[in-house]
């Protein structure tokens, strides 16, 4: 149950990080490619058991 929260809310996260919104037009794509990092961890673990 907590990981389905966990993967929700980084998705959630990494929707709102993506450079496509007016005010982070220059924050470039490391805060959407380091969510999205953390988000393959997090699925990867999960998939394991180990969450």
């Amino acid at each position: 149950m907590l990981s389905t929260i966990l993967i929700v809310v980084l998705i959630l996260l990494l929707i709102g990080a993506l450079p496509t919104w007016g005010y982070s037009s220059s924050w470039g794509y490391a805060p959407g490619g380091m969510l999205g990092t953390v988000l393959v961890i997090v699925v990867i673990l999960a998939l394991l058991g180990r969450i």
